[in-house]
């Protein structure tokens, strides 16, 4: 639902020029700096991200109020914003520009000067006189290509000169980076860097692991599909057993309210549907409501030192904020998938070794948006020709997610994009997956999940979410099928 256009107007009188610059330098990663050379007021600002789809809810807008100190706009943006269908994106600014505002806001007039002094040369002193405001010389330094978030050496040279401490963030920043790139090169499945005492999720990288990177000489490697050199009678057969009474547990992790004044409504309503769901699937439920990223890794290994002998299945289910390998704790700190998985692997939980292990994750993983398109049906003469295929996006990149036999991950939409919830009747991936589910547990066709997530996707594509699709997506390494019925 767009906006309140009289809230926009409320807010647009109350912003000053000085802070209408701010708020467009910290939008240059995401609207194209053209766009938005030529506005002046609170009023150009919103077209600009209302046509590039950032004002579909109040979240973005609300993160840059609050970047700037504006926490009273933040408040009438909050109380005039009626949000009826909200996206489980954490709509998060660029932490190279907002480390780039922090440091404007600590830059003094007379260091200011310094600035353009030292930078005349190679700025040009027709472009240095153009620059009234520190955030006007990082967006000159941009433009002739002496500023990025991958090339801070000559404005952290510059800050020495009369700023230590500004230097230093500059400093962090780049060493923060370093950390998250070598830790990729050196490790095959690295953690993500987060201070747990720092809740500002701006700051907290989350690192993509791809199937390439090298091992450590004389790591082991553990199979779930092999839990014993011998296999037995029950191995051979192309099903899952499913004989406990319970099978097994169902973990769920609604974080419904963050510390950053937001939440996410309607998550409720399918922690209720999930919570029904698998105990009419004979699952025992474990619910937990707001937990922290510590809480939630704490938890997810207290459980899987479970004795699970007795049990046939585990399922997770984590509803949440999230990006691209990640979802955040209700501190705003990002959990990468990996720490959800890990945990229940064969040589971290053996009693689960050739059991399945179920994940459902409703968390956006992007923020983007999928669009639809019409089926291409080729001419007869194309019909024998191979297809000619391109990557727009770069190299496919591997999963993040370190697959052990009898895993299902669960994905309410691909990576890069943004998923869709109701704040009355719960998101619309968990919605379809209870309603599926509790409809394939009454059939008489046997369908196993993977059928069930099939229909899943079908029916979730089809819709029209303001005014965008949404597009799950299960990734798998089951070796059975798995068939659940009502108990």
């Amino acid at each position: 639902m767009p906006m309140d256009r009289l809230t926009l107007s409320k807010i647009d009188e109350e912003l000053e020029s000085s802070e209408v610059s701010a708020l467009c330098f910290l939008c240059r990663d995401v609207v194209n700096r053209k766009r938005l050379e030529n506005v002046v007021d609170g009023k150009g600002l919103f077209v600009r991200l209302e046509e590039r789809g950032l004002l579909d809810n109040a979240a973005f807008l609300s993160q840059l109020l609050q970047t700037i100190g504006r926490n009273d706009l933040v408040n009438l943006l909050r109380t005039g914003h009626r949000q009826f269908t909200e996206t489980d994106a954490n709509p998060l600014l660029s932490d190279y520009r907002v480390m780039l505002y922090e440091i404007h806001d600590d830059i003094t007039q007379e260091n200011l000067d310094k600035m353009k002094f030292l930078l005349e040369n190679k700025l040009g002193r027709a472009q240095t006189e153009k620059c009234f405001t520190s955030l006007d010389v990082f967006a000159a330094m941009e433009k002739k290509g002496l500023l990025s978030n991958t090339n801070l050496n000559e404005l952290c040279g510059v800050l020495k000169e009369f700023d230590l401490q500004l230097a230093e963030t500059v400093h962090t920043f780049v060493e923060s980076n370093n950390t998250m790139f070598l830790g990729l090169q050196s490790r095959p499945s690295p953690q993500p860097i987060i201070n747990e005492q720092n809740t500002n999720p701006r700051l907290q990288p989350c690192l993509s692991v791809t199937e390439s990177q090298p091992s450590y000489p004389g790591d082991n490697v553990f199979s779930d599909a092999e839990p014993s050199a011998k296999r037995t009678s029950d191995d051979e057969t192309d099903f899952y057993s499913l004989t406990h009474k319970p099978h097994g547990l169902c973990v769920i992790i609604n974080n419904e309210d963050f510390k950053l004044n937001s939440r996410r409504g309607g998550s409720h309503e399918d922690e209720r549907a999930l919570r029904e769901t698998f105990t009419a699937l004979g699952f025992n439920v474990d619910m937990h409501k707001n937990l922290e990223s510590a809480q939630m890794k704490s938890l997810l290994i207290e459980r899987s030192r479970r004795n699970f002998n007795n049990e046939d299945a585990l399922v997770v289910c984590v509803l949440s904020h999230g990006l691209k390998d990640c979802v955040y704790g209700s501190d705003d700190v990002q959990v990468s998938l990996r720490d959800l998985t890990q945990p229940f692997t064969s040589l971290n939980a053996p009693s689960l070794a050739g059991k399945p292990k179920l994940f459902f994750i409703q968390a956006c993983q992007g923020s983007g948006y999928q669009r639809g398109s019409l089926p291409y049906i080729p001419k007869p003469e194309e019909a024998n020709e191979p297809p000619h295929l391109e990557e727009d996006a770069g190299p496919v990149q591997g999963e993040t997610v370190p697959w052990g036999a009898d895993f299902l991950l669960g994905m309410a939409t691909v990576p890069e994009c943004k998923s869709f919830r109701s704040t009355k009747t719960g998101s619309i991936y968990i919605q379809e997956l209870c309603k599926q589910l509790n409809e394939s547990a009454q059939s008489k066709d046997m369908a196993d999940l993977l059928t069930v997530l099939t229909r899943v996707n079908r029916n979730v594509s089809k819709g029209v979410f303001l005014n965008y699709k949404q597009m799950p997506e299960p990734k798998y390494t089951l070796t059975k099928k798995v068939v659940l019925r009502y108990v």
